[in-house]
């Protein structure tokens, strides 16, 4: 995702929900100064470690100026918004006219490699909590029904369309993964 977005150093980039910084690392090492948002205290220590600046806050209401970023990435974040259309115009609204923003989410595959997934998602994440223990019990019970949930509502041709609508121009998506994973970009009009 981070490599589509063309990234030329000095960019100010935003990273909403940052989590432990996967995002905003590679943002940094593609030359951005980083801003990583989230909602958690601790994900944000451990997002901004190498020297990201870290906000406090949710992906429905930004504390920054419109036009603030070049850049706005996000991943794992739309599932979890009340309002998903409110939500893009206020990632878009920090872009600046021109700036990219850029998406990781996970997908669902389709044909023959529904079944696998479905399996893992179904079976082998909730196994693998068990085995992990902590928190991670948790996420193995809910994140399959969660994503099907989720690509339900909003598969991609739809959440193509909701990019539009809240601003961006030349929106297009990846399914890598074999459709377990969903990657977009657009360019804010």
């Amino acid at each position: 995702m981070v490599a589509g977005l063309e990234i030329e150093p000095g960019e100010q980039a935003l990273d909403v929900a940052a989590g432990t910084g996967s995002i905003t690392r590679r943002l940094q090492r593609a030359g951005a100064r980083v801003v990583s948002v989230d909602q958690s205290a601790a994900m944000l220590a451990a997002a901004t470690g190498r020297g990201a600046i870290a906000v406090r806050a949710g992906g429905e209401r930004l504390p920054f100026a419109d036009g603030a970023f070049d850049v706005v990435t996000f991943g794992y974040l739309l599932r979890y918004v009340d309002d998903l259309p409110a939500a893009l115009r206020e990632l878009a609204r920090v872009l600046r006219p021109g700036g990219r923003m850029g998406m990781v989410e996970f997908g669902r595959p389709t044909g023959v490699s529904w079944a696998p997934w479905w399996l893992y998602t179904r079976v082998g994440l909730r196994l693998a909590g068990l085995a992990v223990g902590g928190g991670w019990r948790e996420v193995g019970r809910f994140l399959g029904a969660n994503i099907d949930a989720f690509a339900a509502t909003w598969p991609p041709h739809r959440l193509v369309e909701a990019w539009r609508e809240a601003g961006l121009e030349d929106v297009r998506a990846a399914r890598p993964s074999l459709g377990g994973g969903l990657v977009m970009w657009g360019r804010r009009l």
